[in-house]
């Protein structure tokens, strides 16, 4: 693909600046849309040349296939009146607060009224900035920038809307909110979500992305949990196997701020995530969990990076993965620890269950260490499915599916059990159970 190919109208300076002047943006976005392009133009399409990309081709992508996504959906004047799957979806957890997006538009949108009360701001992220632009423009962009990547730098020049929060200082929520993303098939979607916990505050986020078939999710979330806030981001990532998903995470802790973020990746035939953790505050706490389970020929890549930068940080990982039939998944972590961030202490796992002889998982733990009083721990384990695990459960009365969904549970559990909402691990097993075949 080179840059010929991108001169078309879907894809080019005049559908970028399209996009500013149909929502009538302020200039500082309008230069912000416009120096994203430049940065997309600029910076080749990823090989497998680059570390990153090395074992993630991008065999079969063009992106002149997606047209920008378009919903039509109407709104919904209430839950009951949703579509019955993005209803059910919702049913499942009892949440404070919902957005639902259909495409880029937001079609429903309720917040318990004491919370709103209380200066809690959870809307879309174009009302947010026609509402609290100075809020929006202090932290756009500011954690996960365009220059990034280059799929970073297209979303960053055609994003058109996305979820926002902020929780004021000393609130904290005690159900979470949820925010429900249906992408329209054979089109191209670039969400941006914006997650500001302020001072002292608490909050759980839960972020379902369903839909897609045939399409490109290209989205970016930043997280600003602000110093002693706790912030809980749960990432459901559930496309059609057809899709095509780029993830772009970001969070920077601040002082003796909690953040943890859980990532489930399910769905899309393939899934590049980077997901980047900024341990920016003396004190704070980061927690990582991931879980997926690729079937098919499906290929889950995840990048991380927990970047401690400051004294008396702990940060934790831990990435869970099974990969059945033929498909593929890639982790690449590293922990740094910069000079000065003395007394980090930082761990870091992935492990990986082969439920067949042609799936394939690697994985690629590291760590760049420059301070000398430090704990900083990691590793990966790959193992197949013994034989003799099921013959012992299935001499004991169970059958074949049921003793392979017993070992397949047992092994996530690890992580399962430190989701922090029940709706959410409910979905996750359900989702494991189906996957196995025992529904």
């Amino acid at each position: 693909m080179n840059i010929q190919e991108l001169t078309q109208e879907r894809y080019s300076l005049a559908a970028v600046r399209a996009i500013s002047e149909q929502y009538q943006e302020p200039e500082w976005l309008r230069q912000a849309r416009l120096a994203a392009w430049e940065a997309f133009m600029a910076l080749p399409w990823p090989d497998y040349s680059e570390e990153t990309w090395r074992r993630t081709r991008l065999t079969g992508f063009n992106l002149e296939q997606f047209p920008p996504a378009a919903s039509d959906l109407p709104a919904a004047a209430d839950r009951q009146a949703l579509p019955a799957d993005l209803a059910r979806n919702l049913a499942m957890i009892q949440s404070a607060g919902a957005l639902v997006f259909s495409d880029d538009r937001l079609i429903y949108a309720d917040l318990d009224a004491d919370l709103a009360g209380r200066g809690v701001i959870f809307t879309d992220l174009r009302t947010a900035l026609r509402q609290h632009e100075e809020v929006v423009r202090a932290h756009l962009g500011a954690l996960a920038p365009a220059g990034e990547n280059k799929f970073a730098a297209l979303h960053y020049a055609l994003w058109r809307n996305g979820a926002f929060l902020y929780a004021p200082p000393h609130v904290a929520l005690e159900k979470p909110l949820q925010v429900i993303t249906q992408v329209s098939g054979g089109q191209a979607l670039f969400p941006h979500s914006l997650f500001i916990g302020a001072e002292n505050s608490e909050v759980t986020i839960v972020e379902d992305f369903v839909g897609g078939a045939r399409g490109l999710c290209n989205g970016v979330v930043e997280n600003y949990p602000m110093a002693a806030a706790r912030l809980h981001y749960l990432h459901l990532q559930n496309l059609e196997t057809s899709a095509w998903n780029v993830s772009t995470m970001r969070a920077a802790a601040q002082r003796d701020a909690l953040y943890r973020q859980l990532q489930a990746s399910w769905g899309s035939r393939l899934s590049k995530v980077w997901i980047d953790l900024e341990m920016e505050g003396p004190g704070s706490h980061g927690e990582l969990l991931g879980l997926y389970f690729p079937q098919g020929r499906q290929h889950i890549d995840h990048h991380t990076n927990q970047n401690h930068k400051r004294e008396h940080a702990t940060s934790d990982l831990l990435f869970k993965g099974a990969l059945d039939d033929k498909s593929r998944s890639v982790y690449q972590g590293i922990i740094r620890v910069w000079p000065g961030a003395q007394k980090t202490d930082a761990y870091q796992k992935n492990d990986n269950l082969i439920l067949s002889a042609g799936a394939r998982a690697d994985s690629i733990p590291g760590l760049e260490i420059e301070a000398d009083d430090v704990r900083c721990t990691h590793g990966a384990t790959s193992a197949k499915v013994q034989d003799e695990y099921l013959f012992y459960l299935m001499a004991r009365g169970l059958g074949r599916k049921t003793a392979k969904r017993m070992i397949v549970q047992g092994f996530f559990e690890e992580v399962l059990n430190r989701v922090p909402v029940q709706g959410v691990r409910d979905k996750l097993e359900a989702e494991i159970a189906k996957r196995v075949g025992l529904e």
